[in-house]
């Protein structure tokens, strides 16, 4: 299978997304928030550099749950359209 490059504009929402969780995060041990959100702590460490731009839906609502943020902030943050406080 051939991966697809991302464009330039998916990278920059993913390094959104990931500055997002990683402030929402705020110093909480990452394996906790990684089994509450339902991930391995590798993944969560690749969406907080921007290495992961697009993550399932399930992983975007289980971080959410975990970190206890609106879906439609972290919509807006991905986007870059976000006036959330801890967005970028």
């Amino acid at each position: 299978m051939v991966r697809v490059r991302l464009s330039p504009e998916q990278v920059k929402a993913g390094q959104r997304l990931g500055a997002l969780i990683r402030t929402a995060r705020a110093g909480r041990d990452p394996v906790t928030v990684a089994r509450d959100a339902g991930i391995s702590p590798e993944t969560l460490r690749k969406l907080e550099v921007g290495r992961m731009p697009s993550p399932s839906f399930g992983t975007v609502v289980g971080l959410c749950d975990a970190l206890g943020l609106p879906l439609a902030d972290v919509v807006d943050a991905w986007r870059g359209t976000s006036s959330h406080p801890l967005a970028m």
